[in-house]
């Protein structure tokens, strides 16, 4: 029993920085968050605050015109359209590269791997200022040469929502288009064969075989993709909501909202129910995710 606890103590003794260290910069943050989300912190009451319970968030979850309901429901509607986007193109894609007698195809797989490989900075700004602005941008100067007059496209909330889109797609693409490449080519390619003497056709293959056979694999990685979409940032901020550089449209995920009220308005004690809000979606997202269903004949 001495050398039990000798040996617990020592991993203990190990683990302790790595412990220290998580504490610090995530568990800290985290409870420091909830705490000020209590009180009523902002530019006006930064030493002298109050505790005022819960009224960040009935201000955030019941108060419509402060508008977070707007920007939660912009943020689902822009994470589906994006995850609905990414798997159809990304299967459309991945299909053509498994071809057979493609030629070419390892050449095209490593430009497609580019645009995720770049950093998200820089790929946004180049589409903002070198596509979608409306003076120089490279969309603007194919329409002028094909008659039709320029477009402001950052400027309307639709055209911003779809130019945000496109963006996200070309950064989030290649890494669900290598995810399901990878699938399908582990399917054992005798399933299609005897599929092809039985007469079925493209679409039958592709929704009795190919779809059942990636859909465990592709799982992990659409999760981690909503994910990454529904806190999505960087895009809708840096092309519409970048401070010096508005275009207009009045787009917000609860992500950009947070920001907007924490550096913007300054209003501390309320971003910080939002953040905590949109930390209890996530965990309650990831617990739904991991619920394993209950196999067939369990009681």
């Amino acid at each position: 029993m001495k050398k039990k606890k000798k040996n617990i103590l020592f991993a203990y003794g190990w683990a302790a920085p790595s412990l220290l260290l998580i504490l610090l910069i995530v568990i800290f943050p985290i409870i420091y968050t909830g705490y000020i989300s209590l009180t009523n912190m902002n530019v006006y009451h930064w030493n002298n605050y109050d505790i005022i319970g819960l009224d960040n968030y009935k201000d955030a979850l019941f108060v419509l015109d402060n508008g977070f309901i707007k920007a939660f429901g912009m943020t689902v509607l822009w994470t589906v359209v994006s995850m609905v986007l990414q798997l159809v193109l990304a299967f459309i894609i991945a299909n053509l590269l498994n071809i057979k007698k493609l030629r070419l195809r390892n050449v095209y797989k490593t430009l497609l791997i580019f645009p995720w490989a770049m950093p998200g900075y820089v790929s946004i700004l180049l589409w903002k200022t070198g596509m979608f602005n409306s003076q120089f941008g490279l969309l603007n100067q194919w329409m002028e040469k094909l008659g039709f007059s320029s477009v402001k496209w950052l400027n309307t909330n639709f055209l911003a929502f779809c130019c945000c889109t496109v963006v996200n797609l070309w950064l989030a693409l290649p890494f669900m288009i290598t995810i399901i490449d990878g699938a399908l080519q582990s399917i054992d390619k005798s399933y299609y064969e005897s599929a092809l003497l039985d007469g079925a056709s493209w679409f039958e293959r592709t929704v009795y075989i190919t779809i059942p056979m990636i859909r465990q694999i592709i799982a992990p990685s659409v999760v981690i993709t909503v994910f990454t979409t529904f806190k999505q940032f960087d895009v809708i901020y840096l092309l519409t909501q970048q401070v010096g550089a508005k275009t207009g449209a009045d787009i917000h995920t609860i992500m950009t909202y947070a920001y907007e009220k924490a550096f913007i308005t300054n209003n501390y004690g309320y971003s910080s129910a939002i953040s905590v809000i949109i930390f209890l979606i996530l965990i309650a997202f990831s617990i739904v995710t991991n619920l394993k269903p209950k196999e067939e004949g369990a009681v």
